[in-house]
């Protein structure tokens, strides 16, 4: 009869054991899928945040947009014009020389 208690007893400690292993293994996949669902929350977050600063942040350039002194560029002209001739940044007021303008060659684009 000690021979019988001994086999229910290795029968139970098995199934102790299986179910021991199933629920570790279950537990397992639980956590992972825990991770992986709060890996994606993390970075729908981060999106939404930054989508957030970049509308706070165009906002605030709407909010300080800056315009052009349309006066003092009329009154710069105005007084530029009082001045006399006036050159370009590049030929000044004399203008470009004539012989500068002769290429001294008579036919077409320097051939």
């Amino acid at each position: 009869m000690a021979a019988g208690i001994s086999a229910v007893g290795w029968a139970i400690i098995a199934a102790t054991t299986a179910t021991s292993l199933y629920s570790a293994n279950q537990s397992s996949k639980n956590s992972k899928k825990a991770l992986a669902q709060q890996e994606s929350a993390q970075s729908e977050a981060k999106q939404a945040a930054l989508a957030q600063e970049k509308a706070a942040d165009e906002a605030s350039n709407m909010q300080n947009m800056k315009s052009p002194d349309t006066g003092a560029m009329m009154s710069a002209a105005m007084m530029s014009g009082k001045s006399g001739v006036s050159g370009t940044m590049l030929t000044g007021a004399q203008g470009v020389e004539k012989d500068k303008l002769n290429t001294k060659r008579s036919t077409l684009l320097g051939q």
